[in-house]
């Protein structure tokens, strides 16, 4: 399978300049590469369009380890491959849940690429559990945050682990001020696109009057209308404030920071995603590995506490071929960072209103599904179920995703209550079933 077929695979049209340029290298060349490029470029189907090219899937052998500084990234790029269907079999691997799960998901599956946290991919190389002998591939992404969160002892097993001439892929944002030697990459090909990608988030800032920037963080969402919006914060503490705040001023939020347990995470992140959520608020833990689409807003509600926070920041919106914007609150005492580069403009918010508006309501909620892949139920189960049982068109169906043993649907919001009267009762695939909303937990 070429490029050009694994393109419509990908349901991707055109590849960009740097993507082109990653595919022609790793196609073309036996050399190691360095990709640096800016967040939401496109740099895991980069990687993964040659990779994919390169997999004997007659074979049972893992034949590429995929490392990542966290469990969403492993799940996304998993996801992404996986939803492909290009004959490749993959699994994600990560912290958090019993190894023996994951052991037995292995020896059913037989992958061959795990995108995998290092130290997780140790705990199993050091059980057996994963076999490296025939492993060609060796690819780091976001290799400057796995480097920042203090992975470079296990990397550095994990690479010692791997046969000696693995071919290497480093994928990064922001360049490592010295190249650490466990990596081997001194003869690598560097493919740098940090500067050449077209700017397309425009900057902005809000100056505050009080320490306290709640007042006008309020009247810029109000003014933002449906538009999507990840509102920065340093500490879970303010995290938790904030969304609160929000919540009592009428608005759907969905709160993320590395206290909630992974389930917490995980649904905050998909009520976000699937537009049932119209505002996350969140830590730098969101700013980084998170694929969301059309996000239109970005605040800094607290100052990035450095350059590669600010890149990762903002690297959350204009993903892709699409435009963006970022805010900076400022109060008295703030003032924008010297590292930011970009030209930056000041921001009017609309006089306060003497009666304020409810904000609008999010474009879809998220149903739950007591039902899924370990009961044979498919996504294209759950469409025809919703349109013949709950009377829905397509356009009122969104995202949908099927679990092991429940699924998540996002539907209309001006459409969910009337649809849930009608599904009650009614079995799926024959199999009785529990249908509800799924709430934000904030």
């Amino acid at each position: 399978m070429n490029t050009e077929e694994l393109l419509a695979k990908f349901k991707v049209e055109s590849l960009s300049d740097m993507q082109r340029d990653v595919v022609d290298t790793l196609l073309t060349r036996t050399c190691n590469v360095i990709v640096l490029s800016p967040t939401g470029s496109g740099k895991t189907l980069a990687y993964l369009l040659p990779l994919v090219q390169r997999i004997d899937t007659s074979s049972d052998d893992l034949q590429a380890v995929v490392i990542v500084p966290g469990r969403e990234l492993a799940l996304q790029s998993h996801t992404v491959l996986k939803d492909a269907r290009c004959g490749v079999r993959s699994a994600a691997l990560y912290g958090g849940r019993p190894t023996m799960e994951e052991h037995r998901a292995l020896r059913e599956l037989k992958p061959h690429v795990v995108f995998v946290t290092p130290g997780r991919f140790n705990d199993h190389v050091d059980k057996g559990n994963l076999l490296t002998d025939k492993v060609k591939w060796a690819v780091i992404d976001e290799f400057d945050k796995c480097l920042s969160m203090g992975f470079e002892q296990e990397m550095t097993r994990a690479l010692e682990a791997l046969p000696h001439r693995v071919r290497r892929v480093l994928l990064s944002a922001t360049a490592a001020d010295a190249m650490p030697a466990f990596v081997n990459m001194d003869k690598a090909r560097v493919v740098d696109y940090r500067k050449s990608e077209e700017k397309r988030t425009a900057v902005f800032r809000i100056d505050c009057p009080q320490t306290d920037k709640l007042p006008e963080l309020l009247r810029f969402l109000d003014q933002a209308g449906q538009g999507s919006t990840v509102v920065f914060l340093n500490y879970r503490e303010s995290v938790e404030r904030v969304a609160a705040f929000l919540v009592n001023e009428g608005y759907v939020v969905s709160m993320y920071h590395g206290g909630l347990d992974q389930k917490q995470r995980e649904r905050a992140l998909y009520l976000f995603s699937n537009g049932s959520a119209s505002v996350l608020v969140c830590t730098d833990l969101a700013s980084r590995g998170l694929d969301i689409p059309d996000i239109e807003n970005i605040v800094h509600y607290h100052l990035p506490e450095t350059r590669e926070a600010y890149t990762h920041r903002i690297g959350r919106t204009a993903r892709w071929d699409k435009s963006g914007r970022a805010f900076f609150l400022l109060n008295s005492r703030e003032q924008l960072p010297d590292y930011v580069e970009d030209e930056v403009e000041p921001f009017v918010l609309p006089e306060a209103p003497d009666i304020r508006r409810m904000p609008p309501r999010p474009r879809m909620v998220t149903l739950y599904f007591g039902k899924g892949k370990g009961d044979k139920v498919s996504k294209g189960d759950i469409v025809g179920f919703l349109c013949k049982k709950g009377g829905l068109d397509m356009k009122d169906i969104g995202r949908i995703d099927v679990m092991d043993r429940y699924a998540y649907a996002a539907v209309s919001s001006d459409k969910y209550q009337e649809v849930l009267k009608k599904i009650q009762g009614e079995r799926l695939k024959g199999l009785k079933t529990l249908f509800e909303l799924v709430k934000t937990t904030v």
